[in-house]
């Protein structure tokens, strides 16, 4: 059996091991701490300075932390993309709130803005009520539309919690993805562009925001020399320890993002001339993804196989591959949830599969990786 090749592994930059021994050497093992002050303000000054970040335990936290200061009560409306990962509507359950899937458009996979807003429009008819708040998504690193997001979102008074997990460094017109929102999550899961094992952050927009979430973060202790408390807290914030591999990751974040990137275009290279094949791709130069994952849509009548074939070949040769995110809306635990929609995301999931993509790839990894597609369709 040849060796594994793993769809997206993390990648130390070298100095990570620096800022942990540091935080050993002071004896800042614990939550908050130097590491997650500096990697706090690296956050915020990567993204250009004008927004408010707070580490925490995971990207979830960041979405459930968004959402109560959004205001959202048991029975509300949250409206959230379908075509995402279950962490981007399961916050909504958290606070007895109600999930409104919202379908894909084609070019970027993501939130479909004419559907939005015709979901709000039926929503208020149905509920008396306006919606509490909207999650679009940054699919794989792709910006959705957020011009025509935000344009529907401002126009019925409905603030924006992005969804960036996926996106850091991503750009909409020159723009970072995950400060166009009142708030943005970012994720640094050992999968994505960045790592601190375990982790995430909530983008804030302003200083009181942030310093809400950090409260909330840290249990909801009151300012008494006893521990007191008024309201719900959780143990969401990041630890020193991890937040010393952030900032040792934030020193390689743009090599990552473009070792990710030049993945991409090999893959794109060699598999012009496969028919059957097409990308996720930027759709005009106003999109900047970050290609944190490599995806594909095999049109199976043309390449003369289907996505699940594709992937057991991948399986058969120790290649780990995996299909794009199955929609909110077919899942059993929310199917009984509001869905706006015309099929597209139920396509793209019937379709679509994520290609090994991490930056430690070799040009032989690729070419293997490539093999496989190559010999299924010389097969038909």
């Amino acid at each position: 059996m040849q060796q594994k090749i793993w769809l997206s592994l993390a990648h130390m930059g070298g100095q990570e091991q620096q800022f942990i021994q540091e935080a050993f050497d002071t004896n800042w093992v614990v939550p908050l701490g130097p590491n997650v002050d500096g990697f706090e303000k690296d956050l915020e000054g990567y993204l250009g300075g004008e927004k408010h970040i707070i580490a925490l335990s995971s990207g979830t936290a960041a979405i459930h932390l968004g959402l109560i200061q959004l205001g959202v009560q048991p029975g509300d409306d949250v409206i959230c993309q379908s075509l995402t990962f279950s962490a981007s509507a399961n916050p909504i359950k958290y606070l007895g709130a109600n999930p409104v899937f919202i379908d894909s458009e084609p070019d970027t996979w993501n939130m479909d803005p004419c559907m939005l807003e015709k979901a709000i429009n039926e929503r208020i008819q149905v509920t008396g009520k306006k919606p509490k708040a909207i999650i679009p998504v940054h699919l794989y690193g792709m910006p959705a539309k957020m011009d025509e997001i935000m344009e529907v979102a401002n126009r019925y008074e409905i603030p924006v919690l992005e969804d960036a997990a996926e996106a850091l460094g991503s750009k909409y017109k020159g723009q970072f993805c995950g400060t166009f929102g009142e708030f943005a999550c970012l994720s640094f899961n050992g999968n994505k562009i960045i790592t601190t094992s375990g982790g995430g952050a909530l983008v804030c927009s302003t200083q009181d925001e942030a310093d809400k979430t950090k409260f909330l973060a840290t249990q909801a202790r009151d300012k008494a020399p006893h521990y007191q408390h008024s309201e719900i807290g959780y143990n969401y914030r990041l630890s020193n320890i991890c937040a010393g591999i952030g900032r040792g990751q934030m020193l390689v974040l743009n090599d990552h993002i473009a070792t990710r990137r030049e993945v991409n275009t090999k893959y794109r290279k060699f598999l012009e001339k496969v028919p059957g094949i097409s990308f996720q791709s930027n759709p005009n130069a106003d999109f900047e993804s970050n290609m944190w994952l490599t995806s594909i849509i095999i049109d199976p009548k043309v390449a003369g196989f289907n996505r699940e074939e594709l992937r057991l070949a991948m399986e058969a040769q120790n290649i780990e591959t995996r299909p794009l995110w199955k929609p909110m809306h077919l899942q059993p635990i929310f199917e009984k949830y509001p869905f706006y929609g015309n099929g597209t995301s139920e396509k793209l999931f019937e379709n679509g599969l994520c290609l090994p993509s991490h930056p430690t790839l070799s040009d032989d990894d690729i070419k293997r990786v490539v093999g496989v597609i190559i010999e299924l369709s010389s097969k038909n």
